[in-house]
């Protein structure tokens, strides 16, 4: 019988630069992306987005008044999960942490981009009277689990 206590091999990601190559390496392919914000009383409040990588940055698109926005507007600093939807079935992911700046879209030329991206071209839903805003997150922090050895 093992008397070993357990430990963890996911309490310590990869180092910085690691993490950061995992991540970029997740953006670069077919993902699902989950953004995390603090409702006013403090409870999360999760939203799947499209999102482009911009550098060192990761960029999104929303809309004025959504949950996710005035969350946003409140207190800048949100947590992104991406995680890898690549064909050759690798299981990994990484967690994105830092501040946003909020700009405005008055064309919604860069809701385009995305559809453009992550559509195939398609022609974004009308949306009579948004008001769209470009998101960039700055990240401080990313994690990215060890990779998986069986």
């Amino acid at each position: 019988m093992n008397t070993q206590p357990f430990r963890d091999p996911y309490r310590q990601g990869r180092p910085g630069e690691a993490a950061r190559q995992a991540a970029a390496r997740i953006l670069s392919g077919p993902h699902l992306s989950v953004l995390s914000t603090a409702n006013p009383d403090g409870s999360p409040q999760a939203s799947v987005i499209l999102v482009k990588p911009d550098g060192d940055d990761v960029l999104f698109s929303t809309i004025k008044g959504r949950r996710k926005t005035a969350n946003m507007q409140r207190d800048p600093r949100v947590s992104l999960l991406v995680h890898s939807l690549s064909a050759e079935g690798e299981l990994s992911y990484a967690a994105i942490s830092g501040a946003v700046e909020l700009t405005d879209d008055p064309s919604g030329a860069f809701h385009q981009v995305m559809y453009d991206l992550h559509m195939g071209g398609a022609t974004p839903p009308p949306e009579p009277g948004a008001e769209r805003l470009i998101v960039r997150l700055r990240p401080d922090r990313v994690y990215a689990p060890p990779a998986f050895t069986s």
